[in-house]
């Protein structure tokens, strides 16, 4: 008989007659009272029957002739296993993995993780190849040079004045191009430096500029003869500047970029390219003169250069590769060369210009950010074969809604200054014009009627 129910416990729920004091055997609570020690016997435990399963064994009594003596355990009983039920399937034991299997499952985990490693690395270097073949990457840089690993640390000391170690520092970040030109696949070369660790060269436009209008095949040619096929991030013909990519160049170190406000007249520079397709040539000199105003092409294509004049020889072919000091900083792109007219000769003269390296910087960035360039313009018309009559640049016309409209300026005037620097033709006007940026103000000093009258002027901007 359970004990656990109500129905259990005698009436009015009060102890049996014969219960021993303060025995209250049917859970729950206890009246209200609160147990209080009762003289007489303790409770008698009541007497269960024994469990054969927890019979005990006397302990070990000491023996009066010795230490006392071990004895024997009773044999354990087994533990009960669960029989499967009916329709159950009893469990399969498990089968034990030999010690010598986990070296093995460990070198084959290896062994296909390099392959598959291998395999992934091929197959990565191969969808690069495919991009860069279909023009799926245009190679810019959305953060223009910030976004990219430029060298702007001098290689050598100041002091230097070692030909061969400049030699030995640029050589490598130079390179040769060849490029479409009428319909020649190689009809058109120059040369080149890498301008980051990013695949990037920097060249001159009019080495790449037919092969990039009929998309001809463009070729890069480094120091040890690896042959790497670029295209055309973005070119200017205005600064006769182009930037181009090929991710096989990200390996080739970038030359160091310096700075041409720097240079003196008389300090020593050096030229390097491929003259008459004569790869990694080095030609020395000096710094003959600063801010050059300089033409170059024709018609529609021409350059407006504020160059560095160096002796050291140029020739074609030399064409946007590296003028360097000799701190190994590049200071400009070689770019033109005087010749003299009538005497058959094509060559070096000792006549030799370079875009200085801060314009390069600037259009190099607007390359890499938008795949285009910028120029700054007044929207003035001035005729370079015509000088004012005060010797400065005769404005033609003055176009609507132009910067120059809402300065005040129109046709007639003659320009004989900006930024308080004299102007002595419309080429030196341009040309000073275009070494500021779209935004900037510049300050025109111009003649009218005889009198001389200053206006500001916001520059405009246009595209190439």
């Amino acid at each position: 008989m359970t004990t656990d129910g109500p129905e259990d416990r005698p009436e009015g729920g009060r102890p049996e007659p014969g219960t021993p004091p303060g025995y209250w055997p049917f859970g729950d609570t206890e009246p209200t009272e609160p147990i209080k020690p009762v003289a007489g016997p303790p409770p008698q435990e009541p007497q269960r029957d024994p469990d054969p399963r927890l019979a005990t064994y006397p302990m070990a009594q000491p023996s009066q002739d010795g230490p006392p003596q071990p004895q024997p355990q009773p044999p354990q009983p087994p533990t009960p296993q669960r029989a499967p039920a009916v329709g159950e399937t009893p469990p399969r034991p498990q089968a034990q993995v030999p010690g010598w299997m986990w070296p093995v499952v460990a070198c084959v985990a290896l062994v296909l993780g390099l392959f598959g490693g291998a395999i992934g690395g091929i197959g990565w270097t191969a969808w690069q190849g495919w991009v860069d073949r279909v023009g799926v990457s245009d190679g810019r840089a959305p953060g223009g040079l910030d976004s990219v690993d430029t060298e702007t640390e001098p290689p050598l000391a100041a002091g230097n004045g070692s030909i061969a170690a400049v030699a030995e520092q640029v050589l490598p970040s130079t390179v040769q191009i060849t490029a479409e030109y009428e319909g020649d696949e190689r009809g058109s070369t120059g040369s080149g430096f890498v301008l980051d660790r990013q695949g990037h060269v920097v060249t001159n436009n009019h080495v790449v500029e037919q092969a990039a209008q009929n998309s001809g095949p463009i070729r890069i040619l480094d120091q040890d003869g690896e042959i790497h096929r670029a295209k055309v991030v973005g070119r200017s013909a205005v600064y006769d500047l182009a930037v181009l990519h090929a991710r096989s160049l990200r390996s080739l170190p970038p030359a160091a970029l310096g700075s041409s406000q720097r240079l003196r007249v008389g300090d020593g520079v050096v030229a390097i390219g491929s003259p008459l397709g004569l790869n990694s040539t080095v030609t020395a000199g000096i710094v003959s003169s600063l801010d050059r105003p300089v033409t170059t092409g024709s018609d529609d294509l021409t350059s407006y250069i504020n160059a560095v004049q160096t002796d050291a020889a140029i020739n074609p072919g030399n064409s946007g590769g590296p003028l360097v000091d000799l701190q190994a900083r590049v200071v400009g792109v070689n770019s033109a060369i005087a010749t003299t007219d009538g005497l058959g000769s094509s060559g070096n003269i000792g006549v030799g210009f370079a875009i200085p390296v801060e314009q390069v910087k600037i259009t190099a960035d607007q390359i890499l950010r938008t795949g285009e360039a910028r120029y700054p313009v007044i929207g003035a018309k001035v005729d370079t074969a015509v000088r004012g009559a005060a010797g400065g640049a005769l404005i033609d016309e003055v176009l609507p809604d132009a910067p120059a409209l809402a300065a005040g300026l129109e046709a007639g005037d003659v320009v004989i200054a900006i930024d308080g620097r004299p102007i002595t033709d419309a080429v030196e006007l341009i040309v000073q014009i275009r070494t500021h940026e779209p935004g900037e103000v510049v300050e025109l000093t111009y003649v009218r009627d005889g009198a001389e009258h200053t206006a500001a002027v916001t520059l405009g901007a246009e595209v190439g």
